[in-house]
């Protein structure tokens, strides 16, 4: 295949570093597009990498909830608690 020629307008961020890596790399122009198109390329076609499926792990409350509760009354409970500390109020008062 033969090379294709093109007129290729770059963004100024984009411009700004193929700029920079033209000094970097001391590569001509032609080259460092052709390089770069073909890094991206392959990275846009190339698939996904497999992951690991995400885990979560269980935690164990040990006794701070009890199960049979819902949460509607735990709550109540919470808000209950917070009242009395408020008020100066011991639990063993009620």
């Amino acid at each position: 295949m033969t090379g294709w020629r093109n007129t290729v307008t770059f963004e100024e961020d984009v411009a700004v570093r193929l700029k920079r890596f033209l000094r970097k790399h001391d590569k001509g122009f032609k080259e460092a597009v052709n390089e770069i198109m073909r890094s991206g390329l392959d990275k846009l076609e190339a698939p996904p990498k497999k992951r690991e499926p995400f885990r979560t792990r269980v935690f164990d409350p040990g006794g701070l909830v009890d199960p049979t509760k819902s949460l509607k009354d735990i709550l109540r409970e919470m808000d209950e608690e917070y009242d009395r500390k408020k008020l100066g109020l011991d639990r063993a008062s009620d």
